[in-house]
């Protein structure tokens, strides 16, 4: 199976002034947050919340921006995120692949609206226990 990739857009929700920017991003469903190059930070002025430690492939520690408010959108989707600065692709992970419902198409090697639920995002919002139960 080869990288899979997508074109999504990005943007400041807080300074919409600034215009959006589409980029190419890797979908890894394997990392978990959305990471972007620091140009990408520095193009939608985006403003440091914290600092956050990243463990790498190679499993070396790092500590990196963690910057914030982003929003992304994909086809009819958006979420809202932060995003750590680092490596030199935007890298799309799981958290905000979920939250806007996307899905991975490894045979087609891209990324996709979730055919189940083509309209709007479907989330999960209920417990380990039925209903009803304590």
């Amino acid at each position: 199976m080869g990288l899979i990739w997508g074109e999504v857009v990005l943007s400041n929700p807080v300074r919409v002034d600034l215009a959006p920017l589409p980029v190419r991003a890797m979908a890894d469903s394997g990392a978990v947050h959305l990471c972007i190059p620091e140009h990408v930070a520095l193009q939608l002025q985006l403003r440091e919340l914290e600092r956050r430690e990243v463990v790498l492939a190679d499993g070396h520690r790092r500590t990196v921006p963690y910057m914030g408010p982003i929003e992304v959108r994909f086809a009819n989707r958006r979420c809202f995120t932060g995003a750590m600065v680092l490596g030199d692709v935007v890298l799309l992970g799981a958290i905000p692949m979920e939250d806007m419902d996307l899905v991975l198409k490894p045979q087609l090697q891209s990324i996709a609206v979730n055919p189940a639920s083509p309209n709007i995002p479907l989330s999960q919002a209920r417990s380990s226990f039925a209903i009803g139960e304590p």
